[in-house]
């Protein structure tokens, strides 16, 4: 197990709420577990149970089974809603509006948004992968509030100039460029090796 201190294994919290795009939750998930080393904590709302099933078919027993450890969120007094249990941080994916706005307003109404407020409080990284569109003024008057508390928004926009084959590929990018924001493995993402000469000099 990868180490964030002497005895401490790395500990990554993932949520899965109800914004369509179920599928970064469980891609991530299941990346984590094939790295290894990583110690996921799982919490699903119950909009993201629906969405699960609805785009994915999947049921609670087999998302579940993809986490070291899941949590009720409305378990309160869960060890995620203490800043003494050390996590390298957390992502939800994708995140709602609601959960958007419950983490910016720190609300802490659920166990989603406790854990959210702990990493930002504990200084850790916390990553939304906001799933909306088009956006409203209080959609990113929140994503600005969260911004400046330290959070780090992360719509899961595709990148093209991977020129990726299939809509899994652009799933399994995004995926890989928010476990490499954490640190926690050597990178995963493909990284850009910048343009040709030869394009460069087309367009002079």
């Amino acid at each position: 197990m990868v180490s964030t201190g002497a005895s401490q294994p790395t500990r990554l919290v993932v949520a899965i709420t109800g914004a369509t795009g179920a599928v970064y939750g469980v891609r991530l998930l299941k990346r984590l577990r094939a790295m290894g080393g990583v110690e996921t904590h799982l919490m699903v709302s119950s909009a993201g149970w629906l969405t699960l099933r609805h785009e994915l078919g999947l049921e609670r027993a087999d998302v579940q089974a993809l986490a070291d450890a899941y949590h009720s969120v409305r378990e309160v007094g869960a060890n995620l809603a203490s800043g003494s249990f050390a996590t390298a941080g957390m992502v939800v994916a994708p995140c709602s509006m609601k959960t958007l706005a419950s983490v910016a307003h720190g609300l802490s109404d659920n166990l989603i948004a406790r854990a959210a407020d702990v990493t930002l409080k504990e200084r850790r990284r916390l990553v939304l992968m906001v799933r909306e569109t088009p956006f409203n003024l209080a959609h990113l008057r929140n994503m600005t509030a969260v911004t400046e508390m330290g959070g780090i928004v992360y719509p899961p926009l595709p990148a093209f100039y991977n020129h990726p084959a299939s809509l899994d590929a652009m799933v399994d990018d995004t995926v890989a460029r928010v476990i490499d924001l954490f640190g926690i493995a050597p990178p995963v993402a493909t990284s850009w090796s910048g343009l040709g000469r030869e394009t460069d000099a087309q367009d002079r």
